[in-house]
C-alpha cells in the first residue's frame, strides 16, 4: 500500500471517530469529549498539512520518476513550495536537461557519423552479431557493384560478388589487399567496435587501383625505356657490323655458309629490336582523342574485320547490337585495337583448347547492351581462378611465348576511357570480358 494511501486510511479512522463522539449521549464528562474532539481536529488539521508538505510532494517525484522511465527528457517538474522536495525537483530538473543536452549531442554526433561514413571515399561494410551484412556505405555499394538489398542480411560467403568473397577470407584485425578480375586493386581492413557490450566487426574497403597503376606505370615506363634505349643503341651498332662484314664476304667465293650465318644474326637483331620496340609502345599510347559516335558501329567494323582470322582457326565469330545503345564518346582508333586483342585472345584460349584434345566448335559471341555495354564471350579454355588475380599485371602471361603487354594495352586504354570492366570464366565454362561505359 502507498504511502498516500495510508494517510487516506488514517484521516478516515479519524473521522469516523470524531462521527461516534457526536453522536455518543451526554454526561458529566461531556468536556472530555470535546477535548478529543478538539484533539481530532488538531490531528486532522496537521494532517492536511501533511499532505501538503509530504504526500503531495512524494507525489510529484513520482510523476518525474514516470517521466523519466518513459524517457521524456523535454518535461520539467514543478515546485511544491516545500524545501527538501524543491531540492530534489531543482536536482531532477537538471539532471532532466542534462540528459537532454547529451541526447541531443549524441544523436547529433551519430547524425554527422553517418554523413561521413555515407560521403566517404572509402566502402564500409559492418557486420552483425552472426556476421551477416547488416550495413554499408554508398561507396561499398559501388564496389560491389551490386543493391543493397543483394546484400544486407546475407553472409559474405552468400554475396555473389569477387570482392566479398576475398573480405570473406580476411581474419579479423589483418589488412589484405586484393586484385581483383576487373584490374581493380582494394586494400581491405577487418576491425571491430563495441557497441552495447558486444563486439561489432566491420571492414574497411581502400580502393588502390589509381595509385599503384600509376606506381607501376611509372617504374616500368623507366624499366623499358632503358631497356629498349639499350638494346636498340647495341643492336644497331651489330647489324650495321654484320651487314658490313656480310656484304664483304659475299664478294668472297666460298662463304656462303658463312653469310647464311651472318643473315640470320642480322635478322635476329631486327627481331630483337622489334621485341623492345612493343614493349616500348605500351608506354606511348597516347591520350585518347574523345569524339561521340556510336558503340554499335565500331562493334559491327570490328567484328568485320576479325572475321576472315576467327575463320582461318576455324572458330564462329557471332555478333549481336543492341539498337537501343546510347552513343558514347571514345577514342574510334584505340577502341577497335582494344576489341581487337580481346577478340584474338578468345580465339587463341580456343586454339589451345583444341590442342589439348577438345574438338567441341570454338564459338566467340561479341554484343552489346544498353545502355553502354560491350561484351565478348568465348569458349575456350578458360582462366583458373589463381590466374584471374594476375591478369592484368604488367608482363603477366599465360601464353608459353607472351610478353604479357596485351592486357596491359587493354587495361591502359580503357582506364584513360573511364570504363569499368571484368574478364572472368564463369561455372557454365565461358569466359566474359565485360566492358562499361
Amino acid at each position: 500500500m502507498s504511502l498516500k494511501a495510508y494517510f487516506y486510511v488514517w484521516a478516515l479512522l479519524l473521522i469516523a471517530l470524531g462521527a461516534g463522539l457526536v453522536f455518543l449521549p451526554m454526561d458529566k464528562a461531556a468536556y472530555h469529549v470535546y477535548i478529543v474532539m478538539a484533539y481530532i481536529l488538531c490531528v486532522l488539521i496537521y494532517l492536511v498539512v501533511f499532505y501538503h508538505k509530504i504526500i503531495k510532494p512524494m507525489h510529484t517525484i513520482g510523476n518525474g520518476m514516470e517521466l523519466l522511465r518513459e524517457q521524456d527528457f523535454s518535461s520539467r517538474l514543478s515546485p511544491v513550495g516545500q524545501y527538501e522536495a524543491d531540492r530534489i525537483v531543482n536536482i531532477f530538473n537538471r539532471m532532466m536537461d542534462q540528459l537532454k543536452q547529451e541526447r541531443l549531442r549524441l544523436r547529433e554526433q551519430n547524425m554527422f557519423l553517418d554523413l561521413l561514413i555515407k560521403a566517404s571515399p572509402m566502402g564500409v561494410v559492418i557486420l552483425d552479431l552472426s556476421d551477416n551484412v547488416s550495413q554499408l556505405n554508398p561507396m561499398a555499394i559501388r564496389m560491389l557493384d551490386l543493391p543493397e538489398d543483394k546484400v544486407v542480411g546475407r553472409h559474405l560467403e552468400e554475396v555473389r560478388c569477387p570482392l566479398a568473397h576475398e573480405l570473406s577470407l580476411v581474419k579479423p584485425n589483418q589488412t589484405a589487399v586484393v586484385r581483383l578480375n576487373d584490374a581493380n586493386i582494394y586494400k581491405c581492413t577487418r576491425s571491430s567496435f563495441v557497441d552495447c557490450g558486444f563486439p561489432h566487426p566491420f571492414f574497411l574497403i581502400e580502393r588502390m587501383t589509381d595509385e599503384l597503376m600509376r606506381a607501376e606505370r611509372k617504374a616500368y615506363e623507366k624499366v623499358i625505356r632503358m631497356i629498349a634505349h639499350e638494346v636498340n643503341n647495341t643492336t644497331a651498332g651489330i647489324t650495321s657490323t654484320l651487314d658490313t662484314v656480310h656484304q664483304a664476304l659475299a664478294e668472297e667465293s666460298g662463304m656462303e655458309d658463312i653469310c647464311e650465318v651472318m643473315r640470320v644474326c642480322i635478322e635476329r637483331c631486327y627481331s630483337m629490336s622489334r621485341f623492345i620496340t612493343r614493349f616500348a609502345d605500351v608506354v606511348k599510347i597516347p591520350d585518347p582523342n574523345l569524339v561521340e559516335c556510336s558503340l554499335n558501329e565500331v562493334v559491327m567494323n570490328c567484328v568485320r574485320f576479325m572475321e576472315g582470322m576467327c575463320e582461318e582457326r576455324g572458330v564462329t565469330l557471332h555478333w549481336a547490337c543492341d539498337s537501343e545503345m546510347s552513343k558514347v564518346c571514345l577514342d574510334e582508333a584505340l577502341f577497335e585495337q582494344v576489341l581487337v586483342n580481346i577478340i584474338k585472345n578468345a580465339v587463341e584460349s580456343i586454339v589451345s583448347r583444341h590442342e589439348a584434345g577438345d574438338e567441341a566448335p570454338g564459338e566467340i559471341w561479341v554484343r552489346t547492351q544498353a545502355p553502354k555495354d560491350v561484351e565478348v564471350v568465348d569458349n575456350g579454355a578458360g582462366i583458373s581462378p589463381e590466374t584471374e588475380s594476375k591478369l592484368f599485371s604488367p608482363f603477366f602471361s599465360t601464353k608459353p611465348n607472351g610478353q604479357g603487354i596485351g592486357l596491359v594495352f587493354i587495361r591502359e586504354v580503357l582506364t584513360r576511357h573511364k570504363c569499368t570492366f571484368s574478364l572472368r570464366t564463369y561455372e557454365d565454362g565461358l569466359t566474359h570480358f565485360r566492358i562499361r561505359f
